[in-house]
């Protein structure tokens, strides 16, 4: 592991560009729901729909974009889906301008903006696998795993501030204008980026939309991981929803301190993207994967134990450092692990579906748990969240990986 390293100029211009986008979505974080309820007077079940149709619809239709991107070159797919973001976010001021913005309008764009930040993460997971050699992969998520948490810390308090002086329609424009200048930036790095070898889209065939399923089920390594991450984001991501109607309704916490109790604790995101590293370095890329991801499933069951009062809030702000912290360190391990164990011809594919997998988990438990909630009580539901999200590490790969092929045989179709 070599330590303080650089990773050239065209990873730079990448890594930019990421920063960039990832603050826009973090500026504008909550915005859509804020539209709905104050300028176009939507209820609950209006803001559950746009939340959750939106995304399910994006994702339905990213699914034949990964065989279509697979045998395209990435960085100008890359620009087109931040472009299409651009375009898609700006009719949302420009409709609110002119008078007409509707509910329809603001399900379509999140769902079009859905699909491209799908397609997005899939082409550029290929082409920073193509850009570095594999030594580099680790420091690579790393990095983008602390600039994620940074922008994460900063982002929600400043847009919340810009929400405050010109309201939720100008943070769109911030974010609109974060793709803009990704897309700049990418279009910056440069350098021949080479056709890739494979099919023609025109023979590309209805089975071929399941090949990143396949690729993942056949996989000693990446299955048990493809259904760990699943899962323990789906119930992770219900627990927060059931935790923000705890502790804006029954509790009675203010909503300025429901943000500090979840936004402080992504500091520990940060120092964890910064040790995963050398702890790998140390102990070993298998040992701190499965380490880092038992520990990182002990934390939220704390969360039922939630009282009011500023004990209640330490005790969010410490249960989320914890569960952060070990997030930080698992994720660009995992990530970078991900990437190894794909064939560079199959990375495209095996990114979108398991992206689509993941978001459409999200939303099922999001729903399934509201509706426990309302069954058993919002404590009740997030303590059963917290003792199944115990059981997650049993499905991490508990195997050191054999070494994988860079490239592998497209499957025959008869």
């Amino acid at each position: 592991m070599r330590s303080g390293h650089r990773l050239g100029r065209r990873f730079g211009w990448l890594w930019a560009a990421y920063g960039t986008s990832a603050l826009g979505t973090w500026l504008a974080f909550g915005a859509f729901p804020l539209i709905a309820i104050q300028v176009l007077g939507a209820g609950p079940a209006r803001v559950a729909a746009l939340a959750g149709v939106g995304a399910a619809a994006g994702a339905i239709a990213a699914v034949p974009l990964g065989p279509w991107v697979e045998f395209r070159r990435k960085r100008p797919v890359l620009i087109a889906t931040d472009l299409v973001r651009f375009a898609a976010l700006l009719t949302v001021p420009a409709a609110f301008a002119l008078g007409v913005l509707s509910f329809v309008q603001l399900l379509l764009v999140s769902a079009v903006a859905a699909a491209a930040d799908i397609t997005f993460r899939a082409a550029s997971g290929a082409y920073l696998k193509s850009l570095l050699p594999p030594e580099d992969l680790l420091v690579a998520s790393a990095r983008f795993e602390s600039t994620g948490w940074t922008t994460t810390i900063v982002g929600p308090p400043v847009g919340g501030a810009l929400i405050g002086l010109l309201g939720p329609v100008a943070t769109v424009v911030a974010d609109a204008i974060s793709y803009l200048l990704s897309a700049l930036g990418i279009r910056a790095i440069g350098g021949h980026e080479p056709e890739p070898e494979g099919r023609e889209a025109a023979r590309m065939r209805a089975t071929d939309l399941l090949d990143g399923w396949r690729y993942i089920l056949a996989d000693a390594t990446l299955r048990p991981l493809f259904f760990n991450t699943a899962l323990f984001n789906g119930l992770v991501m219900a627990t927060d929803a059931l935790l923000a109607v705890l502790m804006l309704g029954r509790l009675g916490f203010a909503p300025w301190q429901y943000g500090l109790a979840l936004a402080a604790p992504a500091v520990g995101g940060l120092l964890g993207a910064r040790l995963a590293r050398p702890l790998v370095g140390r102990f070993g890329r298998h040992r701190v994967l499965v380490t880092a991801g038992t520990l990182r499933a002990l934390w939220p069951v704390g969360l039922a134990f939630v009282g009011p009062g500023t004990t209640g809030l330490l005790l969010v702000m410490g249960v989320e450092l914890c569960l952060i912290f070990c997030c930080g360190v698992f994720n660009p391990v995992y990530a970078t692990c991900r990437l190894e164990r794909t064939a560079v011809d199959r990375v495209t594919r095996t990114l979108t579906a398991w992206t689509v997998t993941t978001k459409a988990t999200t939303a099922l438990l999001t729903v399934l748990w509201g509706v426990l909630g309302s069954l058993l009580g919002t404590r009740t539901a997030i303590g059963l969240a917290g003792v199944l999200l115990l059981v997650t590490p049993l499905l991490l790969p508990r195997r050191t990986p054999t070494p994988l092929p860079e490239s592998e045989p497209e499957p025959s179709h008869i």
